[in-house]
């Protein structure tokens, strides 16, 4: 049998030009708290060494009260628009990807339209945990192939404060509260690797895995719940999945660890991530890393690292950049894009 993978490939850098795409704006917006691991002292049995020798966090931001996830996703959204030179009124549809909406429903998506004052276009929520940035990107990429929307806003934005035990230590002091966004426009690309805009993407779940990461509530218990997670387990599969996503999604387009500029890794665990970049080849001297100074802030962790990365003038032209991510489900996923 054919390799799948590298038919596909052959034919995205062999075929006529297509639409992609492309990245024309980022932004982010952090909660003005901050909480330094010292904070979590005074009522837990830990320290700041604790925290930062498993985790790598040092500080993260939470949420004012009163302050909501549609709140941080606008603000995040405001700041990609300027970034990319555009008005609201430009965009064609909106994706938030989020665990911690508002409400049940409406989506935080059309709260998010509604505050940035678009009366047209569409707008959704989309719920893949800490990889829904990821799949948000992927189903972005694909509505502006499809031709059903030219301009996109995706966000990643949480509010993950709201849904912790603070009285366990494994999990209360590992995440945090924000929101980042980027805003994708069509182009016509040469068919080929060289290409601006996203390349390609790789997308995938494994519902058995749903007790190591999850939320205690729901529906089904008339409660918002907290978060639950087996911190070992989830570090396990965290490695051995990332990497192989990343190298998959490279395939997909005839690339490899050696073409990769910057390794844009969900910011879940510094050890996680000096781990899968030692999988795929890669120094540390090429992954963005911001889960110092924001915790694990879920959804939001990529944009949010995206956004800084580019404010350090980390990213020029051409560069190539991989996003991974991993979250409950188990779900995970990566996207190849040329900067």
């Amino acid at each position: 049998m054919p390799d799948a993978g590298a038919a596909i490939g052959r034919q995205t850098t062999s075929e006529a030009r297509q639409i992609r795409a492309v990245l024309k704006g980022v932004g982010h917006y952090l909660p003005n708290r901050v909480v330094p691991n010292s904070e979590f002292e005074a009522s837990l049995e830990t320290s700041d060494e604790w925290i930062r020798s498993r985790s790598g966090i040092e500080r993260r931001h939470f949420a004012a009260e009163g302050q909501t996830t549609a709140d941080l996703a606008s603000r995040a959204a405001r700041a990609a628009l300027a970034d990319a030179g555009l008005e609201a009124a430009e965009i064609d549809a909106l994706i938030v990807a989020t665990s911690t909406p508002d409400l049940t429903f409406p989506s935080v998506a059309t709260m998010v339209q509604a505050e940035l004052g678009l009366t047209t276009g569409f707008a959704f929520d989309i719920q893949a945990v800490c990889a829904g940035f990821v799949f948000a990107m992927a189903n972005a990429d694909a509505l502006i192939r499809a031709g059903t929307a030219r301009r996109i806003l995706v966000i990643g934005a949480e509010t993950f404060s709201r849904i912790l035990d603070f009285e366990d230590r494994a999990t209360c002091v590992l995440f945090g509260d924000g929101a980042g966004a980027v805003v994708l426009e069509a182009e016509e690309g040469e068919g080929t690797s060289a290409d601006r805009g996203i390349l390609a993407t790789d997308l995938h779940s494994d519902g058995r895995h749903r007790d190591i990461l999850y939320v205690n509530g729901g529906t089904s218990t008339g409660t918002s719940g907290v978060l639950k997670m087996q911190g070992r387990e989830v570090f396990r599969h965290a490695v051995e999945k990332l990497a192989a996503t990343a190298h998959s999604a490279l395939g997909k387009v005839g690339l490899t660890s050696a073409d990769v500029a910057w390794i844009v890794p969900h910011q879940a665990n510094s050890r996680i991530i000096e781990a899968t970049a030692k999988k795929m080849g890669l120094g540390m001297d090429r992954v963005i890393l911001t889960v110092q100074d924001h915790g694990n802030t879920s959804a939001a962790s990529i944009p949010l690292a995206l956004s800084v990365g580019a404010s350090q003038g980390r990213f020029k032209s051409g560069d190539l950049v991989v996003m991974e991510a991993i979250g409950g489900g188990l779900a995970w996923g990566s996207v190849v894009l040329r900067w």
